[in-house]
């Protein structure tokens, strides 16, 4: 790399964990003001034109919901551009074969697929008042992404920082239980996608008891994000009693600071999680609280994230006994 692009080794060692962290913060807040535009209806506020809004480059006289739909957009573009950073920095700070310059290239893959998807919606017309099936659909292919782009931009940061590369393979129980335990709360994001977008769109403003809302989800003429509304809640009990014993099995098979500190905040955030949810249905998901939910649920995602790479770096003495002959 050289010319504009290129910065001094030693300024890039130092820029580059800046630079990371930057990264994800931003784009979890990327994430929460893409729950605004859903939420306010906004989607259809540059019509089915994408990338132009309305067929333009800057609408002109926008509503409010071509600003909202727009100034998205364009916080999602400067997050393109951030990760373009992230790589140049990345490329000029650490050496070939460094975990950080995978993790840059494959957080500006998923930057560019979040598009990518986005852009679908929107020529598709899966958006606003769209009740076809196939934005389920993608809702949930959108928050699964998204999950993975927030992971690949911690492990990015914990790895411009320092922190040791990550082994997957043979990591016997610890690692597939610890998969498993992902691939649940990717799942539970995915399905909670549909039920938000269920509540948006579905959900009466009458005083309906819950009981009586899923009877609405299930009668004849219910479509089928009504339908499946109800898996989120469900699913949210059965991964939330996983991720409790997840947290209990790796304090056993790898103790260490790390994970007691990570699996300590999986179990607050879990709680804190369920309380919200209770909240959003007994208050018929006002969008300040599908808001807070989706927040916690960010979170949470990114502190098992931590729990499970603290658990998989921590091989301990007791877990390389165990390695043989397990998963």
């Amino acid at each position: 790399m050289s010319g504009t692009l290129t910065v001094p080794r030693a300024r890039a060692g130092v820029w580059l964990p800046r630079l990371a962290w930057a990264a994800l913060i931003y784009n979890v807040l990327v994430i929460l003001w893409g729950a605004v535009v859903r939420i306010t209806g906004a989607g259809a506020g540059c019509g089915d034109h994408w990338p132009l809004c309305n067929g333009v480059v800057v609408p002109q006289s926008p509503t409010l919901h071509t600003v909202i739909e727009f100034s998205h957009r364009l916080t999602s573009m400067a997050s393109g551009l951030l990760a373009i950073a992230l790589i140049v920095v990345a490329f000029r700070a650490v050496p070939r074969g460094h975990p950080a310059r995978l993790g840059a290239v494959v957080s500006f893959g998923l930057i560019l697929l979040e598009g990518l998807v986005g852009g679908v919606q929107v020529l598709l017309g899966l958006t606003a008042d769209s009740t076809d099936p196939a934005r389920g659909f993608v809702q949930g292919i959108h928050l699964a992404n998204t999950f993975l782009l927030l992971a690949a931009l911690l492990l990015t940061a914990l790895w411009a920082g320092g922190a040791p590369g990550l082994r997957l393979r043979r990591q016997g129980l610890v690692g597939g239980w610890s998969y498993v335990g992902l691939g649940l709360m990717l799942v539970l994001g995915m399905a909670g996608a549909v039920t938000a977008l269920g509540d948006l769109l579905f959900l009466p403003a009458d005083g309906s008891t819950p009981i009586e809302t899923v009877k609405r989800d299930f009668a004849v003429t219910a479509s089928v994000i009504e339908n499946l509304r109800v898996v989120h809640p469900m699913l949210a009990v059965l991964t939330s009693a996983f991720l409790v014993w997840l947290g209990v099995f790796l304090r056993r098979e790898r103790p260490g600071a790390g994970v007691q500190r990570w699996s300590a905040v999986v179990w607050g955030l879990l709680a804190a999680q369920m309380v919200a949810g209770f909240a959003n249905v007994t208050l018929k998901a006002p969008g300040w609280m599908q808001l807070v939910h989706l927040l916690l649920a960010l979170g949470l995602w990114l502190a098992l994230v931590m729990l499970v790479y603290r658990a998989l770096t921590g091989l301990s003495v007791q877990g390389r006994a165990r390695v043989g002959g397990n998963v």
